[in-house]
């Protein structure tokens, strides 16, 4: 399985942007992505998706939304991986510079936070590679 397959209903059509209401199953429970899905988290969640002049669609009209899976994958290691190894490799330097505890600990959290803030500077960038299709 190449995909992650939500189904949803259109909720909404902009000229630019369709948005969709997920509708919340109960094989979420048992979906083995369900870790790295943030749709199974709570039973209405909308999203967007670029509107396609190609294919019409109407408000009400039930739709599977896509998402590729390796993109889900490449999303939790942006978010947990990358700020883990910083959080490490901080500690590492900061220790082998000589600083205390305290100063290797603070220093190692405020780079994790530096982490999430370029993270955060490029997520524009970043949401237009995570995009979400029709089926």
């Amino acid at each position: 399985m190449e995909n992650i397959v939500h189904k949803g209903r259109i909720v909404a059509i902009d000229p630019e942007i369709t948005t969709i209401e997920i509708i919340s199953e109960a094989a979420c429970a048992s979906c083995h992505a369900k870790g790295l899905c943030s749709l199974g988290e709570s039973r209405v969640k909308e999203v967007q998706v670029r509107t396609d002049a190609w294919r019409p669609h109407n408000v009400g009209d039930e739709v599977e939304v896509v998402l590729k899976k390796s993109l889900g994958y490449k999303a939790v290691f942006i978010a947990y991986g990358v700020p883990l190894a910083v959080l490490f490799i901080a500690m590492a330097v900061l220790n082998a510079a000589g600083a205390g505890e305290l100063q290797t600990g603070l220093g190692a959290i405020a780079a994790v936070l530096l982490c999430y803030l370029v993270i955060f500077f490029f997520r524009n960038k970043l949401s237009k590679e995570y995009t979400f299709y029709l089926k």
